[in-house]
């Protein structure tokens, strides 16, 4: 590894936001994309929402973003892995970053009745159960799972009441 390599892991340890940015310019880059402008905004509006976000809240967290481009900007991003969509009851497509670019593994609590997603991390022992008890399934069928996810469905707090 070359010295300049090595300042630069250090800074993506100590700044998630350049990590993600980084991450997402050298996905788009491999299928011959362009890490533009507004592809650069759609993700700095997933890195500042506190979870899955509609296109409603991505326009309004995003600085200038418009609503056509963010749409296709969104395919693409999805189409080479920066971005995950998460369809829930409600008909409305939430969108968060990847596992890869944020670094963190989570699941997502998703209420039937009014689509809120909330995302939850399971404590190392739980997650190390499920991941055991996964690969022993998928050995059973002669599949090789690559990760997981976990999406409980059900119903909010506020739905409840």
């Amino acid at each position: 590894m070359a010295p300049h390599d090595l300042l630069v892991d250090q800074s993506n340890a100590a700044n998630p936001a350049s990590h993600a940015h980084q991450m997402a310019a050298t996905k788009l880059a491999s299928v011959s994309h362009r890490y533009t402008a507004n592809r650069r905004a759609v993700v700095d509006a997933l890195l500042d929402l506190p979870g899955p976000a509609t296109i409603g809240e991505l326009l309004q967290a995003g600085e200038g973003l418009a609503q056509s481009s963010t749409y296709r900007n969104l395919v693409v991003l999805e189409q080479v892995g920066v971005v995950h969509r998460i369809v829930t009851s409600d008909d409305h497509a939430r969108f968060e970053l990847t596992e890869e670019i944020t670094g963190e593994h989570h699941h997502h609590l998703i209420c039937d009745d009014c689509g809120t997603i909330i995302d939850v991390l399971l404590d190392a022992e739980v997650e190390h159960a499920l991941e055991a008890s996964l690969t022993r399934a998928a050995a059973a069928h002669g599949f090789e799972g690559a990760h997981h996810r976990v999406d409980l469905v059900g119903r909010c707090r506020s739905c409840q009441s």
